[in-house]
C-alpha cells in the first residue's frame, strides 16, 4: 500500500490541497484539530480581490494573487462537480469608495498606482458609483470600480471542499490534534496528541495560526506565523435592501452573499490568540459600514465573531519545502487564504509529484526565514 500524503490542517488550504492531490491520483489524509473547515477559513469574507488589494511594495504577492484568481473559475467548477454543491462564485466586481477628502486622496493614489501597473480600473464620481450600486450612500464622493475582482461564499466553499475531498477518496480525521512532526526523507510522520504515529510519503503543514505550535521540525525552525485578530459582523439582507457588489470603504468592507448574508469586516488587532468580540470593535465596523452604505442601519444582526488570520513576518504566504526532510509548508496566507487556495493547492501538488518548486511559489519559500529571527518579530 502506498503511503499517503499527510496534511496537518483542514482549513481552506488543507482541504484544497487534499482535493488537488487526490485529483492527481495521490492518496491523501487530512488531520484536523477540530472539525475541518470550521476554523479561520469559516470566519472569512470570501473576497477574491488581487486588484483591489495590490500593495505598493508587494508586487510578487500581487502576481501570485492574480494568478490564483485566474485559476479560480476552473477550480470552483471542479469543486462543485466533485461535491454536487454550489460555492456561489460571483464576478460582480468591487467598488472602493471614499467619503471625505482624505480618503479620496488615498484611493486616488491607489488608482494611479493601479493604472501604472496596467490594471483595468475606472475612476468614478460619487453619482457614478451610485448609478452602479444604488445602495452606496450620499456621503461617497469618489470611487474606484474594479470589475476584475470577484468573490465566493467561503462557507459554501468549505462545505463543498470537504465533500469533494471525501468524494475523491480522501481520508479525513477530525478532532485529531497533531502534536509533533517526525521529519524523514523516506518516511516522514506525524504524532497525534493521543500518541498515535501516522506515516506518509510527505507531510504538509497547513495548520494556519497553529502551524508554529508543532514540535519536532528540527533542523528547520517552525514557520514564523502569528495570529492577527479580525472582528466581523454578519447582517441579514432583506428587501428592498439588495446590495449587489463588494464595497470597500475607509473603515469597513461589505461583502454580500447570494443567500442573504452580508459580511462586514474587519478589524486588525495584534492580540495573540484572543478571540473575544468587543463593543469597540463592533462599533467601529458598524459605523464604518453605515457611513458608506446607510441602509445597513435597519438590517438584523445574525452573528458576530473574531477570527485569527495566520500572518508571517512579511505578511506573505510560506509555501514550499521546509528545511525538515519530507516536510512541506503551506501556511501564513494572512488575508488571502481563500484567494490563494487554488494556486497553493495546485503548486504543492506539483511539488509532491515532481519534486520541483514552481516559479509561482519559489519567492515564498520557507527558506527566506532561515536566517536569525529578530526577537521583536519571532
Amino acid at each position: 500500500m502506498v503511503d499517503p500524503v499527510i496534511i496537518v490542517g483542514g482549513g481552506v488550504i488543507g482541504l484544497a490541497t487534499g482535493f488537488e492531490l487526490l485529483r492527481a491520483g495521490i492518496p491523501t489524509t487530512i488531520l484536523d484539530r477540530n472539525r475541518a473547515g470550521r476554523g479561520t477559513s469559516w470566519l472569512a469574507a470570501g473576497m477574491l480581490a488581487p486588484d483591489t488589494e495590490i500593495g505598493f511594495e508587494e508586487l510578487e504577492l500581487y502576481d501570485l494573487n492574480r494568478e490564483s484568481l485566474r485559476r479560480w473559475p476552473e477550480f470552483a467548477t471542479a469543486v462543485e462537480a466533485a461535491s454536487g454543491r454550489d460555492v456561489d462564485y460571483r464576478d460582480d466586481g468591487t467598488l472602493i469608495v471614499a467619503d471625505d477628502p482624505d480618503s479620496t486622496k488615498r484611493i486616488r493614489r491607489l488608482y494611479e498606482f493601479q493604472k501604472e501597473q496596467g490594471l483595468d480600473v475606472d475612476w468614478l464620481t460619487g453619482d457614478e458609483a451610485r448609478d452602479r450600486e444604488p445602495f452606496v450612500g450620499p456621503r461617497v464622493s469618489a470611487a474606484i470600480w474594479v470589475e476584475s475582482d470577484h468573490q465566493v461564499d467561503n462557507r459554501l466553499l468549505l462545505d463543498a471542499l470537504r465533500e469533494a475531498f471525501l468524494a475523491e477518496g480522501g481520508t479525513l480525521r477530525e478532532d485529531t490534534p497533531v502534536e509533533r512532526i517526525h521529519p524523514d526523507d523516506e518516511a516522514p510522520a506525524v504524532v497525534t496528541e493521543e500518541g498515535e504515529q501516522i506515516q506518509g510519503r510527505d507531510v504538509v503543514i497547513a495548520a494556519g495560526v497553529w502551524s508554529r505550535q508543532l514540535d519536532g521540525l528540527a533542523p528547520a525552525a517552525p514557520p514564523p506565523v502569528r495570529p492577527v485578530k479580525g472582528q466581523m459582523i454578519q447582517l441579514r439582507m432583506k428587501l428592498p435592501f439588495d446590495l449587489q457588489h463588494v464595497i470597500r470603504g475607509p473603515d469597513a468592507y461589505l461583502a454580500p452573499k447570494s443567500n442573504g448574508r452580508l459580511v462586514i469586516g474587519a478589524t486588525s488587532e495584534e492580540m495573540g490568540f484572543d478571540t473575544e468580540v468587543t463593543a469597540g470593535g463592533l462599533y467601529d465596523l458598524l459605523e464604518g459600514a453605515w457611513e458608506i452604505v446607510p441602509g445597513v442601519y435597519d438590517l438584523a444582526v445574525d452573528d458576530t465573531w473574531a477570527g485569527l488570520r495566520p500572518a508571517s513576518r512579511d505578511h506573505a504566504p510560506i509555501v514550499g519545502r521546509s528545511g525538515a526532510p519530507g516536510v512541506i509548508v503551506a501556511t501564513g496566507h494572512y488575508r488571502h487564504g481563500i484567494l490563494l487556495s487554488p494556486v497553493t493547492a495546485q503548486e504543492v501538488t506539483r511539488l509532491v509529484q515532481t519534486g520541483e518548486t514552481s516559479r509561482w511559489i519559489e519567492p515564498f519559500s520557507p527558506a527566506r526565514f532561515s536566517g536569525p529571527i529578530p526577537e521583536s518579530t519571532a
